[in-house]
């Protein structure tokens, strides 16, 4: 047997004394949390009622694996697949509950809507309250907690055998309009079932599991896609609206903190521009060995973009808030979204932290200002980034700063 040499990794020297810089260790969070809920489903049969909750794969496609994910308890178990609700949250509070949710795994191709595990599948996931159900797997379920920037974290996983689900289950009302209406597309039902006010984690699992657009051409869409998928068609929708509203009259910052992310939204008496700018402290989930802060940015001015932001699903997320914001005031505005993530963000949650973090902040009274140089103090004392920092690093601060605009010019002419 082979054993490596050398110092080996931090973890295993460190043995969860903090060596790392973390306030707590991730690796014992996790396994904490898997140790609380490995009695409850250390068996191929499971009985349970899901949030409800459904997940897609994205490898293999156009085969994706698709499934319920559900917990072995009953009840109202909605929160546990409610990401609007977790505000106050802290990290391993959310780690405990989503590791207690079990993902049924089985492979089907996009477009195939046809099999009882597929249609129940689907029938979980346009529910409007918790169903209860019996799963049989072809083995015990196994693995890791499942995390990533983009998707809510969630516990082991299994070949799925048979599902049953307890009595018939009630499709949320506006849903299941959309869902009979195969003439209706897919992101004008989107946009249809938001000014509905129907959840955002609502209208992303329906739409991961083929339930809008032409009959013709729906299909499963992996759930990772399907939550950057639906921020950017909310977000698009409601950019042509923010591009006809009058401007803002003065310099706003809105704040908030959340897992030891601290959020500040900048707004701009300007045309519409939008730029998300995240700051990673070392020992972050994105930094984890660096010794410097790591700053990423994307942005894009009036006409909007044509690529992915390289910056990820997040961007969109933000995106979409800020728009909600300024559609309800029916104002125009440039927005500059600053993001310091510091070493008590231990794991990734999901990227509905980063929409729900920007409505979070848009609910609280603004900073006012009448020039952009007092707004820049603000920002020097809220965040430990200095100032050069974040503008050296925006396109959309050196933008306004240093662009001479047309009304620039009229106001010289007319002095």
């Amino acid at each position: 047997m082979d054993f490596s040499s050398g110092q080996g990794s931090l973890c295993s020297r460190c043995k969860g004394r903090m060596w790392c810089g973390k306030d707590r260790c991730p690796l014992l969070v996790k396994f904490y949390a898997q140790t609380r809920a490995k009695s409850l489903i250390d068996s191929t049969h499971m009985e349970g009622s899901s949030p409800p909750s459904v997940f897609i794969g994205r490898f293999s496609y156009p085969k994706v694996y698709i499934g319920p994910m559900l917990p072995p308890q009953f009840g109202d178990t909605s929160l546990m697949d409610t990401p609007e609700n977790w505000q106050g949250f802290t990290i391993d509070q959310i780690v405990d509950f989503r590791f207690q949710l079990v993902r049924g795994k089985f492979l089907n191709p996009v477009n195939n809507f046809n099999g009882k595990i597929i249609e129940q599948t689907r029938e979980i996931a346009l529910a409007e309250k918790s169903p209860d159900a019996q799963v049989d797997f072809k083995k015990k379920p196994q693995g890791k907690l499942v995390m990533n920037d983009e998707v809510q974290p969630f516990g082991p996983s299994a070949p799925l055998q048979k599902i049953e689900l307890g009595g018939n289950v009630k499709f949320e009302k506006n849903i299941e309009r959309a869902f009979y209406d195969t003439d209706l597309k897919a992101a004008e039902a989107v946009i249809r079932l938001h000014k509905d006010e129907v959840l955002i984690s609502k209208i992303q699992k329906a739409f991961s599991v083929g339930a809008f657009g032409l009959g013709k051409n729906r299909k499963f869409v992996p759930t990772r896609w399907s939550i950057t998928a639906v921020d950017d068609t909310l977000g698009k929708n409601l950019m042509q609206y923010t591009r006809d509203f009058p401007l803002i009259n003065e310099y706003r910052i809105y704040e908030h903190y959340q897992l030891d992310n601290r959020w500040l939204v900048l707004m701009l008496p300007r045309e519409w521009c939008y730029e998300l700018i995240e700051a990673w402290y070392p020992n972050t989930i994105w930094n984890p060995a660096g010794n410097k802060i790591q700053i990423f940015s994307d942005h894009e001015l009036y006409e909007g973009r044509t690529k992915y932001a390289e910056i990820g699903g997040c961007y969109y997320a933000a995106r979409l808030a800020t728009n909600e914001l300024l559609n309800r005031e029916k104002r125009q505005a440039g927005v500059v979204i600053l993001r310091e993530a510091h070493p008590g963000y231990i794991m990734p949650v999901g990227v509905w932290n980063v929409r729900e973090a920007v409505r979070a902040a848009l609910k609280n009274q603004p900073y006012k200002f009448a020039i952009l140089q007092e707004a820049l103090d603000l920002i020097g004392k809220k965040m430990d980034i200095p100032v050069s920092m974040w503008i050296e690093t925006s396109g959309v601060l050196k933008d306004t700063m240093r662009q001479r605009k047309l009304v620039d010019f009229f106001k010289a002419k007319t002095a």
